[in-house]
């Protein structure tokens, strides 16, 4: 059972491998090939902690802790890798890029480090760093740089506003209907990607909706039951 304990500990760890195989394919600029790899980067962080928690890790192997190797992983799949691809996409303006993306780095160091970025209802607290999605609607829209610079940084200052975003998991309200978006928008996700980002105006607006839902739902719904109260 140690063992088997310690094999999600790796299998957690392989996930900054594949970080590496993603910023192999992001410095050839094979950028669908890029979020391929982080999204296997994604199922790997959603099947770990229920291993871990079944296989009771914690208890298992108490000197290795799973909480500061999953935010290691995490940091270089939803923030480092999506960096340096939004700073070398050539989709924002020259001088913003590399400025931009050391925002991106230096504000998700700081969150990652904030002890307040959940809440006791299972949000974030702020933009939750989830710049491999930030990256993957800045290519989907393709938008002028002027509009998507603005964006990246509308973004990173919200990392700090008082706002909540839903966690697509564990946010018990409306699970059911936040679970089939995901799961739909996965796969809308996967097919632009066989499609290089070619797809039609329908996919893009799905796409957008969903994304609207999982960072705008919960100050609607408590907009919502302030003006009923």
């Amino acid at each position: 059972m140690r063992t088997a304990a310690f094999a999600v500990h790796i299998f957690t760890a392989m996930g900054a491998g594949i970080a590496l195989l993603a910023m192999m394919e992001a410095v050839r600029e094979h950028w669908a090939s890029m979020f391929a790899w982080l999204g296997v980067a994604l199922v790997v962080d959603a099947i770990d902690g229920p291993l871990a928690r079944k296989l009771q890790v914690e208890r298992l192997q108490p000197n290795w802790s799973g909480e500061v190797l999953d935010l290691v992983v995490d940091f270089v799949t939803y923030v480092f890798v999506p960096a340096y691809a939004i700073a070398t996409s050539r989709l924002l303006m020259p001088a913003a890029g590399p400025l931009l993306g050391i925002g991106i780095v230096v504000s998700s160091a700081l969150y990652f480090a904030d002890r307040r970025m959940k809440t006791s209802d299972n949000h974030f607290r702020g933009f939750p760093a989830l710049w491999n999605a930030a990256a993957f609607y800045l290519f989907l829209l393709h938008l002028p740089p002027i509009p998507s610079t603005l964006g990246i940084a509308i973004l990173i200052a919200l990392t700090f506003a008082p706002f909540h975003v839903l966690h697509p998991v564990r946010v018990v309200r409306l699970r059911w209907l936040t679970l089939w978006l995901m799961a739909t928008g996965a796969a809308l996700a996967i097919y632009t990607l066989i499609c290089d980002f070619d797809v039609g105006a329908p996919i893009v607006a799905a796409l957008c909706a969903i994304g609207a839902y999982v960072i705008g739902s919960d100050a609607v719904i408590r907009q919502i039951k302030s003006f009923g109260a």
